[in-house]
């Protein structure tokens, strides 16, 4: 059973079978409907039928009055041929108004002539009229008209059903025998004209609406009992399909649940308006393809049929699977809307009930705000009622401005305490409510923020006094080492492992005695506490000079130094003790960590680029070289204190120097950055120039 209900093939065979058996049940109930309105008059043949008759004298007495409004210049319907015999014809193209009458005109010859003017009307073409008009009443089927007497073979429009069957009424002959046979009397009247008529069986025309229904007509007379058999097996395969499409939908292999597709998905008032108004238009055209009725009218009449099931079809299956699913009522767009509307309401009078007294007060005042306006507005026509409702309205307004002259308060005093300042103070008289809590909150705020800032700025003078007195308290000591191992270093002792011991001594106290220097540098500099003699530096001179201080410590590297300078002096503003100790440091850093016999390339480029939103012009120093270990640290981490490049730490340093040339620098008015590129290592300074 559940292969049934999953069967993809049975599903669309399903939609194939299921139309074909619903219009075999359309036209078996047609035929029924056609066999008891026409099967029982008697007829064989459908030009036997009244209805065949009435559609004759329709086009027939039609033609009459196109002829009629000819005459009087109200119209031209009929084509001026060459006179025939000394009379006037006038020709009228079978094909005019083709649908108006059904097709019938293909069949039906008709000559009409003005007794006044003995001008002929037809739709035949002849070089002798007599001749026509002597075989029409020979004719199988043929209806005249002369002088207010009928003269036909046709039962149901002979003078006397013309006369008394109100089938007719639309006949427009006005005077027969005498008599009016019309309902309602025309200006238009035809007595002054004589009508010869007949029916045309061997004339060949398209496919029309006469001839379907004539076809249609032979068809069921000719098997009555063929609705019999049909109408109750396509009712059985009809409902048989519709209980399996409604079982099986929305199933398929290998899924416990119902899936929504995407149309399944669009609110069903949409999907619904959409069938209704696409099968709405879709019918409409096809009534209009089967009034003008041929092979492709026919055929695009059982396209549209198939997309109006198609249509049908889709909305259908979304509905049943939104049934199955157990959406079909929230697929609703009102559904959704409501329950929107709903949630809302919900929040609201749950943020009532769980949030703060001021949020319910809140409310309440507005609630009493609308109601009061209300109530106000309804008796505006009463002058106590608009003073009443201008002072409420005024008294609103004040309300509501001095909260937000509160409001405003507390946000500039947030502000003021983001941007740093650490002595700001409400005053908590001046709010009332939540703006009073508020303002509390800021003040404490304020006061913890300025407390915090009181304790940091004592914690680093702490730490500075205890890396001062700590590197003091050092520093003596280690001097008289240093000056012990020089009186050693004089004494002439031949123990080459003694003096082993001595120049380990040596070097090892005058690391400790640069550790320590380095270290109370770096706390002054941190700190602020460092006084600057800014003046007027020639960079190139102040290079120049360092390179060669270094130059033996880069020779004994084999380093080459590439420097790139314009040819003219360049001068920045700078302290010249603490700009050599920026350059020193980062020239050591390089003799250190450089690699060796590689190339160390120095830049300095004049007015490079405009570094801030003024116009104040800078001198960019690069200093760039290869690092011999790799450099697997980031450039933040690099420039912290104690950080070194070699996490080993076999290499001679302390891990300052780079911290202490960036804070110098800063404090200066220049920029430091570091850039780490694989093993490139490259310093960037940038520094104002005067």
């Amino acid at each position: 059973m559940e292969n049934l209900r999953t069967s993809k093939i049975l599903k669309f065979v399903s939609y194939i079978l299921f139309p074909i058996f619903v219009l075999l049940i359309g036209l078996s109930i047609f035929h029924l409907a056609f066999l008891d309105e026409y099967g029982n008059t008697g007829a064989t043949e459908f030009i036997d039928t009244e209805m065949f008759a009435s559609e004759y004298v329709y086009y027939v007495t039609d033609s009459v009055e196109n002829a009629y409004n000819q005459k009087n210049g109200n119209s031209r319907m009929f084509m001026q041929l060459e006179d025939v015999n000394g009379n006037e014809i006038y020709y009228l193209d079978r094909d005019y108004m083709y649908s108006y009458y059904n097709g019938i005109n293909e069949y039906i010859d008709f000559i009409i002539i003005d007794n006044e003017t003995n001008t002929v009307y037809t739709n035949m073409k002849s070089s002798d009229y007599n001749s026509e008009i002597e075989n029409m009443n020979n004719s199988t089927k043929y209806w005249n008209y002369d002088n207010g007497n009928i003269e036909t073979n046709m039962d149901y429009i002979n003078s006397d059903n013309i006369r008394y069957n109100s089938s007719y009424q639309y006949f427009v002959i006005d005077d027969l025998n005498g008599e009016e046979s019309s309902t309602y009397a025309v200006d238009r009247a035809i007595t002054g004209y004589t009508i010869y008529s007949r029916y045309n069986p061997d004339r060949t025309g398209g496919l029309t609406n006469y001839k379907i229904v004539e076809g249609i007509y032979e068809f069921c007379l000719n098997n009555p009992n063929i609705s019999l058999y049909i109408l109750p097996i396509s009712v059985i395969f009809t409902f048989a399909i519709a209980i399996y499409l409604c079982w099986a939908i929305g199933h398929e292999k290998g899924k416990d649940e119902i899936e929504l597709g995407y149309i399944d998905k669009v609110p069903y008032e949409i999907l619904f308006l959409t069938w209704a108004v696409l099968l709405t238009i879709l019918v409409s055209v096809a009534v209009q393809c089967l009034n003008v009725a041929n092979y492709i009218t026919l055929i695009f009449a059982f396209v549209l049929y198939f997309i109006c099931y198609i249509i049908c079809a889709i909305t259908a299956v979304s509905t049943i699977k939104r049934l199955k699913a157990r959406k079909f009522i929230k697929s609703f767009l009102t559904y959704k809307v409501g329950k929107w509307c709903f949630d809302k309401l919900k929040k609201l009078f749950d943020t009532l009930d769980e949030k703060t007294t001021e949020n319910k007060r809140l409310f309440w005042y507005y609630l009493l705000f609308i109601i009061v306006s209300v109530l106000l507005a309804c008796l505006f026509y009463t002058g106590i009622a608009i003073i009443l409702l201008i002072g409420f309205w005024v008294w609103s307004y004040y309300k509501l401005k001095k909260y937000i002259i509160g409001q405003d308060k507390i946000k500039n005093a947030l502000k003021d305490i983001y941007e740093g300042k650490n002595d700001v103070r409400l005053n908590e008289e001046e709010l009332t409510g939540v703006l009073k809590e508020m303002s509390v909150y800021v003040n404490d705020i304020s006061s913890g923020f300025s407390n915090a800032i009181q304790e940091s700025l004592k914690s680093e003078r702490l730490k500075t006094e205890l890396i001062t007195n700590v590197s003091h308290d050092i520093k003596t000591p280690l001097t008289s080492i240093i000056n012990y191992v020089d009186l050693l270093k004089k004494e002439n002792i031949q123990d080459e492992k003694v003096k082993e011991y001595i120049k380990i001594l040596d070097q090892k106290s005058q690391r400790l005695k640069k550790l320590t220097e380095d270290l109370v540098e770096a706390s002054k500099v941190s700190s602020g506490n460092v006084k600057l003699n800014i003046e007027s530096i020639n960079i190139k001179e102040l290079f120049n000079q360092t390179i060669g201080e270094f130059k033996d410590r880069f020779e004994a590297k084999d380093l080459k130094i590439e420097v790139q300078m314009p040819s003219e002096d360049i001068k920045i503003k700078a302290d010249s003790r603490y700009l050599y100790r920026i350059i020193e440091n980062l020239f050591s850093n390089i003799t250190k960590y450089a690699l060796d016999s590689s190339r160390v390339y120095i830049d300095v480029v004049e007015n490079d680029k405009e570094k801030d939103s003024g116009n104040n012009k800078y001198v960019n120093i690069s200093i760039k070289n290869i690092s011999k270990d790799k450099l697997n640290i980031s450039a933040d981490e690099l420039m912290q204190r104690f950080v070194r490049g070699d996490r080993s730490r076999y290499t001679e340093g302390s891990g300052l120097g780079l911290s202490i040339a960036k804070s110098l620098t800063e404090l200066q008015g220049g920029k430091f950055e570091i850039i780490i590129d694989g093993d490139l290592f490259k310093v960037e300074i940038d520094w104002p120039e005067i």
